[in-house]
């Protein structure tokens, strides 16, 4: 991947899947700036990097709205905006409404005035890039996650609807992923079964979700575009 001056924006790099792509965004000698909700050992590991990490919190408009204004402090310019900040909440009876909003903020109202209110950082950079993180789960629906799924398919909306807005300045594209890692409570028979849901049936690890980030940024002929990581589920 090409280096630029201009900075890439990725949000919710503290753990897994942001940290590994922020680790190797500085890698490939990318500047990263990035957004975190929660002190974490990942959070002070790319601040040691040289990475900049802007405090959000994203459950509502305020805390959009004030990470924004923190970012415009810091840079001028973006080279791509990544939206990794995700929030998986439980739906109960007694939390439902509480948690279909505040996904909604997170998956949905996060990146539309993050794209709107910064896409004037992202016309000073050639190439520019919107990348959001989705999810395999909007393929299908899901019944028992019903709020998360909802509001990661407005995310693929969002992808289609700022592509056609800011083509051909801005690409548009996203990612969406099925199993990626095993968090470390997950036992043997969750594990087989999760295997079992995917024509390939291996634990990936976060490094596929870097390749296919580069490989939209990379490439200049692609918009509009959610690519499926998904060790074949759709054909299981």
């Amino acid at each position: 991947m090409t280096s630029s001056a201009a900075p890439v924006l990725i949000t919710g790099a503290g753990q897994r899947v942001g940290l590994h792509c922020a680790r190797r965004l500085l890698e490939d000698g990318h500047r990263v700036i990035f957004s975190y909700r929660s002190e974490r050992p990942g959070v002070q590991a790319l601040r040691d990097l040289g990475a900049t990490a802007v405090f959000a919190d994203f459950a509502s408009e305020a805390g959009i709205l004030a990470f924004i204004s923190e970012l415009k402090t810091h840079t001028d310019c973006l080279r791509a905006i990544v939206h990794n900040a995700s929030e998986w909440l439980a739906e109960t009876p007694e939390t439902d409404a509480a948690a279909f909003t505040r996904m909604f903020s997170v998956h949905m109202l996060a990146p539309y005035l993050i794209n709107l209110h910064c896409a004037d950082l992202l016309q000073r950079s050639s190439p520019a890039d919107i990348v959001h993180i989705s999810d395999d789960v909007t393929r299908k629906g899901s019944s028992k996650h019903i709020g998360y799924c909802a509001s990661k398919a407005g995310l693929d909306s969002l992808t289609l609807s700022f592509a056609a807005r800011y083509a051909p300045a801005i690409k548009v594209n996203g990612i969406a992923p099925a199993l990626l890692l095993f968090n470390p409570e997950d036992d043997a028979a969750y594990r087989a079964k999760a295997l079992a849901k995917s024509a390939l049936g291996i634990e990936p690890g976060c490094e596929v979700i870097y390749q296919s980030l580069r490989y939209l940024l990379d490439n200049p002929y692609v918009t509009g575009t959610t690519l499926t990581v998904n060790g074949g589920r759709h054909i299981k």
